[in-house]
């Protein structure tokens, strides 16, 4: 006859933390929830290392330092490629205000008759 080991939900483990916050004792916590006090404190251990990477749930994995640095790596290339059509968009409109402001050279049709005598 083997035991299995219980799976405490995410909500469970904050709740006992919750509970502990309020100033109740590791004992006291632990006899209410029913787990070892040996647990109580890696949970709060884990939970003040990281609350957002704390407790993740069956199947998911905890955040790994090289996902976020690759997350953070793609912001910053957005953000370049962001700066560089700015600077594009800002050129072209310079142009057109510049095209805006210069005369248009006037084109003066020719008549057939000088174009005949060859002339003007």
């Amino acid at each position: 006859m083997s035991l299995s080991r219980r799976q405490f939900t995410r909500e469970f483990k904050l709740a006992a933390l919750q509970r502990l916050e309020t100033g109740a004792s590791v004992a006291e916590v632990a006899r209410a929830f029913e787990v070892n006090p040996n647990v109580l404190h890696r949970w709060r251990r884990e939970f003040r290392q990281g609350p957002g990477n704390a407790f993740p749930g069956l199947g998911q994995r905890r955040w790994e330092e090289g996902r976020a640095a690759q997350l953070e790596r793609k912001v910053g290339q957005q953000a370049l490629e962001i700066d560089f059509l700015k600077g594009c968009l800002q050129r072209i409109e310079e142009q057109r205000q510049l095209q805006a402001l210069s005369p248009k050279p006037r084109s003066t049709p020719k008549s057939k008759a000088s174009e005949r005598d060859g002339s003007r």
